[in-house]
């Protein structure tokens, strides 16, 4: 098997999970605030950014092959969420996620943002950092690979 499973325990460990979660695809409902257990969950479709192969592997004959893989990053230790941005979105839309940040407080505790296209945001007030992003499904074939070029 080739899922991926991460866990991110400081603000560096949570940079590289990010950067596994650029361009994930996520519907509003999938995103999850659990008070009671102090629990954060969102349900994504994530880009398999580790296979991409560098554009000078690849030629006319040899297109290459993207994916996505159905994914859950979790965060414990979460004393508060806040969405930012949501007012005029349903259960259904669409979210495409562009980063997870972390900006310290009170060592070690602070604040995980999770930032979306469009300008939306969840922030996610934490005692710690403690998230794990983890493969939950099979690979489909993605059509293209998300463009960052202006």
């Amino acid at each position: 098997m080739d899922r991926l499973r991460l866990l991110a325990v400081d603000a560096e460990d949570l940079a590289i999970l990010s950067a596994h979660c650029q361009d994930a695809v996520i519907r509003v409902e999938d995103c999850r605030y659990f008070p009671h257990d102090q629990q954060f969950v969102m349900e994504m479709n994530r880009f398999v950014w580790e296979k991409v192969v560098s554009p000078k592997r690849f030629s006319l004959f040899h297109r290459p092959q993207y994916e996505r893989r159905r994914a859950v990053l979790h965060f414990d230790r979460v004393t508060g969420a806040k969405r930012l941005g949501f007012d005029k979105m349903g259960a259904e839309d669409v979210l495409v996620l562009l980063a997870v940040r972390f900006e310290q407080a009170s060592a070690p505790s602070g604040v995980i943002e999770l930032v979306f296209a469009g300008g939306s945001a969840i922030r996610l007030d934490v005692e710690v950092v403690e998230a794990q992003l983890t493969d939950v499904g099979g690979a489909w074939s993605a059509a293209a690979r998300p463009n960052h070029g202006g």
